[in-house]
């Protein structure tokens, strides 16, 4: 389990091809909840954001958006992404555990997309700590957790409903909750919340 915590491991499944959770566009989900319901404009982070996919498509979208992930292969590809598209998205390798350190109520958003599932299980809560560090009061989390029905051993890892409640429910408040819209084989394996951050310590 430790292998996931650290870059190596990621660079390494970039660097062979083992990157099963790349789509090669914006997350279906982010692209429904932006079209449907768009965020105002504001500063958005990305955590484990891999090739910067989605962190493009915000900041196409007027978002000041930032991705972090600390493989630095991933950071390398996405800079180069966006310099090519001639998008003004912002990278930064760096350990998202880290992030309250210098970042501490820096975003109005938070998008989080297969790297909830992708870090230790047993971090969850040090995670969700993080998040709420890093977003300003009254910010938003829009999550799409991934998988929800798988049982093999991970990465990714399964997400449960009940522990998504469980871990969120210090420090951010529930908004609403919805299956939505995913790539083929996905269906059926994702669950997107909408949390705002409360006044409460997370």
């Amino acid at each position: 389990m430790a292998g996931v915590s650290t870059p190596e491991f990621w660079t390494d499944l970039y660097a062979r091809g083992g990157d099963g959770w790349e789509l090669r566009q914006p997350a279906p989900a982010l692209v429904e909840f932006v079209e449907r319901t768009p965020p105002a404009p504001g500063r958005i982070a990305v955590p484990g954001c891999g090739r910067g996919h989605d962190v493009r498509y915000l900041a196409r979208h007027g978002h000041a958006a930032v991705g972090f992930d600390f493989s630095p292969a991933a950071i390398a590809e996405a800079r180069g992404l966006a310099d090519a598209d001639g998008v003004p998205a912002e990278f930064v390798e760096r350990d998202i555990f880290m992030l309250g350190r210098d970042h501490e109520r820096a975003f109005d958003g938070v998008w989080e997309y297969t790297c909830f599932c992708a870090i230790d299980p047993t971090r969850r809560a040090e995670y969700v700590r993080a998040m709420g560090t890093i977003l300003k009061p009254g910010g938003w989390l829009l999550a799409c957790f991934f998988p929800m029905r798988r049982r093999a051993a991970g990465p990714p890892f399964p997400v449960s409903e009940r522990e998504v409640r469980r871990l969120f429910a210090r420090g951010f408040r529930f908004e609403r909750a919805y299956r939505p819209r995913s790539v083929r084989l996905r269906q059926g394996q994702e669950w997107t919340v909408l949390f705002r951050k409360t006044n409460a310590p997370a």
